[in-house]
């Protein structure tokens, strides 16, 4: 198959909006919807990744935009051969800690990177991470669904943002009970759901169990599993969320708080302490800066 000047394009997924191809060294995908459906589009993200060509060896490059024969845009990008998500699933050691480590140092500067410039990534997630070998480096790619505090000011107002982010276990809590103010913070809850998977023994089962997005009660099914592992919230404990279109105060059953300890038994106590500081209720998560430098300090 060839797309544009691209020959031998063979397929390798689909998503909401796009399908990708690999042609030798490249990815290219191609947009197959003609217009916007919020909060995804390949025409934000390629502007995005414009913006962010060059600015970080850890965010996906952005190496051509064309229009192929049907007219569909193409984003032409750097084919990197391994996602997180694959080695999680293939992996049946634990991975190793230097690994671990190396990774996430990558993850968390790119998100450093662009909430620098007020973009929020909103779908962090293992299969969002693409590597070009075991040993990295990592790239933090699909942009598909990111908010831009000027691109995305139009359609999404920086207080009433679109609640229809992030993908099953990673998403945050305050977009579930609806505050559109959201800002990246959402990305570092993910990441440190994320972190928690990966530095779990294999399986590295999920930190919180959630349904597919297409089945019924897939969100409060996720609720329920946040309150269970961390307890339900109260007004001192999340003070922020009383301001929220649906505060979570005295509609659930009452969980008592975990201790880490008990929730991540076999997970190092330092990494565990930073899955600690990034997936709390309150707005006093780790920013990505912080979280990569202690990340990067951890003892091998």
């Amino acid at each position: 198959m060839t797309i544009g000047a691209y020959d031998n394009c063979h397929y390798l997924a689909s998503g909401a909006s796009a399908d990708v191809y690999r042609s030798g060294s490249f990815a290219l995908k191609v947009c197959t919807i003609g217009h916007d459906c919020p909060p995804h589009s390949v025409y934000r993200e390629a502007k995005i990744l414009k913006q962010l060509q060059r600015t970080s060896s850890c965010i996906i490059q952005l190496l051509d935009t064309f229009h192929n024969s049907d007219q569909q845009l193409v984003l032409v990008l750097s084919y990197m051969p391994l996602t997180l998500q694959a080695i999680l699933r293939s992996d049946a050691n634990s991975l190793p800690r230097s690994r671990l480590q190396s990774y996430f140092v990558d993850i968390l500067s790119a998100l450093a990177d662009i909430h620098s410039q007020g973009i929020i990534h909103r779908d962090v997630k293992p299969s969002a991470v693409l590597l070009r070998s075991m040993d990295g480096p990592a790239c933090l790619s699909d942009f598909g669904t990111s908010w831009h505090p000027t691109f995305s000011k139009d359609d999404e107002p920086v207080d009433t943002k679109v609640l229809d982010i992030g993908t099953g276990p990673y998403r945050a809590p305050e977009v579930l009970f609806g505050n559109q103010a959201y800002s990246e913070s959402v990305d570092l809850w993910a990441t440190g759901v994320m972190l928690a998977e990966c530095a779990r023994p294999a399986p590295h089962r999920a930190l919180f169990e959630s349904r597919a997005a297409h089945e019924d009660g897939n969100q409060l099914g996720l609720i329920l599993s946040i309150f269970k592992t961390l307890g339900t919230p109260t007004r001192e404990t999340w003070p922020e969320a009383a301001h929220f279109r649906t505060p979570p105060f005295d509609m659930y059953r009452v969980f008592e708080p975990r201790p880490w300890e008990a929730v991540l038994p076999d997970v190092d106590e330092d990494l565990r302490d930073i899955v600690a500081a990034l997936v709390k209720y309150n707005s006093t998560r780790l920013t990505a800066e912080e979280a990569r430098e202690k990340m990067q300090n951890l003892k091998v």
